[in-house]
């Protein structure tokens, strides 16, 4: 998707997933992009750091993002991509984990003790990580794959081999139109648009899957979306998979600037009392530097900007 907006883009993202619980996830993340009509090719970096559950386990990527824009007949169009990531994994073993040589059992419950710090023990773990993937997409529709971690870089902290498993994703909507215009009968004149948009994202990686279903409904300059995530149909260990409902609202202003909000209902046994999962996503497309040029294809991308 670098360069999806035949123009400059950048943007930021934050997530706090469970925040009323201390197993918290947090994800920060900020990106951009831009595109090279003279060779169909687009170009992007992007940069996230994710602080995992208790023991603070953290993860910090850089990737930097290609992708080719193919013409495969009228309104059809292929964009291959590529990604190579540097990824340092590192948790503090001592200041947030605690071992059972660090308890005295003559006072279970009592102050720990001093961890045995061995030399090497819990440093940070460096990866090189290689990912690539696929979109075709029409005016209307798009169907694309992705495979990230192609290489399982290994990712232990101690001596051994712990690989990184990779993440199979599948991705595909379709845009359906709801006319355009005023949706009132006045002299306002204005043509706005308005469609409908149902989506699918499929993601496995190792024995774990994650389904996404759901629709996005659009009214310029307003978005609202809804979607449910889980495998009820596939239980784990007995118990139902069952994740979230999530709820989006977003804005798209004539300027470029796109601002969106989401918040995940929990309804797996974790509960809403885990306070749920916020995410505020803030974009800006850029004035193109191409402007009275020909354009490479009048197709706006039909993905969703959020």
């Amino acid at each position: 998707m670098a360069g999806a907006e035949l123009t400059g883009r950048v943007g930021f993202n934050y997530r706090n997933q469970w925040p009323s619980i201390e197993a918290q996830f947090t994800t920060f993340s900020a990106y951009y992009d831009t595109y090279l009509p003279d060779y169909n090719s687009g170009l992007g970096v992007h940069v996230m750091q994710d602080t995992e559950g208790s023991a603070k386990l953290r993860s910090t990527s850089i990737s930097a993002l290609y992708s080719y824009e193919l013409r495969l007949g009228d309104n059809l169009y292929f964009r291959p991509g590529f990604q190579a990531s540097y990824i340092r994994r590192e948790i503090g073993f001592y200041e947030n984990l605690v071992f059972a040589n660090q308890i005295n059992p003559a006072d279970p419950t009592g102050p720990l003790l001093p961890g045995i710090d061995i030399p090497g023990l819990g440093d940070p773990v460096n990866l090189f990580s290689l990912s690539a993937g696929g979109i075709l997409f029409t005016e209307n529709a798009w169907i694309g794959f992705s495979a990230h971690h192609l290489n399982e870089p290994n990712q232990s902290f101690v001596d051994g081999l712990s690989p990184l498993p990779r993440k199979l994703s599948f991705h595909a909507g379709y845009r359906i139109s709801l006319g355009q215009g005023s949706m009132r009968r006045d002299f306002t004149h204005l043509r706005k648009q308005r469609y409908f948009t149902p989506t699918v994202n499929f993601k496995k990686q190792g024995p774990f899957e994650q389904l996404d279903m759901g629709a996005y409904f659009y009214v310029e300059p307003i978005v609202f979306g809804a979607w449910y995530r889980g495998l009820p149909y596939k239980p784990v260990e007995g118990q139902s998979n069952r994740d979230a409902v999530v709820m989006m609202v977003g804005v798209n202003l004539l300027n470029g600037l796109n601002m969106g909000y989401s918040f995940d209902y929990t309804v797996s046994q974790l509960g809403i009392q885990s306070g749920g999962a916020h995410e505020v996503s803030l974009s800006w497309t850029l004035p193109s530097r191409y402007q009275g040029k020909p354009a490479g294809r009048d197709t706006i991308l039909p993905c969703p900007k959020f």
